[in-house]
C-alpha cells in the first residue's frame, strides 16, 4: 500500500504541476502579456511582476507540489481500499448532498486557513514558514501556489483528512480543486477583474478577490481569509 501511495503521489505531482503552470501561465499572459490586455482589468501592483520574483514563485510552487500530492494520494488510495468517505456514485448520498458537501468543505477550509494563516504570521514562525510567500509584494498569478515547505506541510493534510469523516463525491472533489486553483490564481494576479459594482454588491462584499488579498501582500497584518471575509470581519482584520 505504501508503494501504491508513492506511485500515486508521483502521478499527482505531475498533474498538479502541469495544472498550475497552465492556469497560472495563462493568467499571467492575459494580465501582463501586453498593454491592450492589461486595460481589461484594474491594476493593483505598483509595478509589473519582476522576472526574479516570478522565478522564485515557480520554483517554490514546484517544490511544494509533491508535499500537496502526498496527502491527496493517501486519500485516493484509502478510497480504493475503503478507508475514506470519498465515493463515485453521485446519487449515493442523494443529489442534494453534492452542493451541501461542497459548501461544508469550503467553509471548513476557509476557517482552518484563516487561523493557520494568522499563526504563520507569528514572529516565531514567519521567517521559516511563510516568508517565502511574502517575497511577492507585487505578486503574479504564479504566486498562487508558492508556499514554503513548512506551510505546505501545515496545510496539505486538511482537506484529505476531511474525507475520512465527511462524504465527498469524486466529481465534486475535482470541481472544488479547480475552483480553489482558479481563486488562488485570480487573487494573486496583481490585477482585479471584477467590476467595482460587484465588489460593492452585498454578495461580492462577502467574497475575497484580488483587491482584498493584494492588501495582505502589501501590508501583511490584515486580510488573512481564503474564500470569504467573515473571519476577517469577526476578528477585526478586514480592510477595504
Amino acid at each position: 500500500m505504501i508503494g501504491e501511495i508513492l506511485l500515486t503521489t508521483l502521478a499527482l505531482s505531475v498533474i498538479i504541476a502541469v495544472r498550475y503552470l497552465m492556469i497560472a501561465g495563462l493568467a499571467y499572459w492575459l494580465f501582463w502579456g501586453g498593454d491592450g490586455r492589461r486595460r481589461r482589468s484594474r491594476g493593483l501592483n505598483r509595478q509589473p511582476p519582476r522576472r526574479e520574483t516570478v522565478r522564485h514563485e515557480v520554483i517554490a510552487s514546484l517544490i511544494a507540489t509533491p508535499i500537496y500530492a502526498l496527502p491527496a494520494a493517501a486519500a485516493l488510495v484509502g478510497w480504493k481500499h475503503g478507508y475514506t468517505k470519498l465515493y463515485a456514485d453521485p446519487a449515493a448520498y442523494g443529489w442534494w448532498w453534492l452542493p451541501v458537501s461542497a459548501v461544508i468543505y469550503l467553509l471548513a477550509h476557509d476557517a482552518f486557513y484563516y487561523w493557520l494563516h494568522r499563526g504563520l504570521h507569528d514572529r516565531r514562525v514567519f521567517a521559516w514558514a511563510h516568508r517565502g510567500h511574502h517575497l511577492s509584494r507585487d505578486p503574479s498569478p504564479f504566486a498562487s501556489f508558492s508556499f514554503d515547505p513548512a506551510e505546505a506541510l501545515a496545510t496539505a493534510w486538511f482537506l484529505p483528512a476531511l474525507t475520512l469523516f465527511i462524504p465527498l463525491q469524486l466529481g465534486v472533489a475535482l470541481a472544488l480543486l479547480m475552483l480553489m486553483t482558479l481563486t488562488a490564481v485570480m487573487n494573486h494576479a496583481g490585477r482585479e477583474v471584477w467590476p467595482e459594482a460587484w465588489l460593492k454588491h452585498p454578495v461580492g462584499r462577502q467574497l475575497i478577490t484580488a483587491t482584498h488579498h493584494d492588501r495582505h501582500h502589501k501590508y501583511f497584518n490584515e486580510n488573512y481569509g481564503l474564500y470569504f471575509r467573515v473571519w476577517d470581519r469577526v476578528c477585526g482584520t478586514d480592510r477595504e
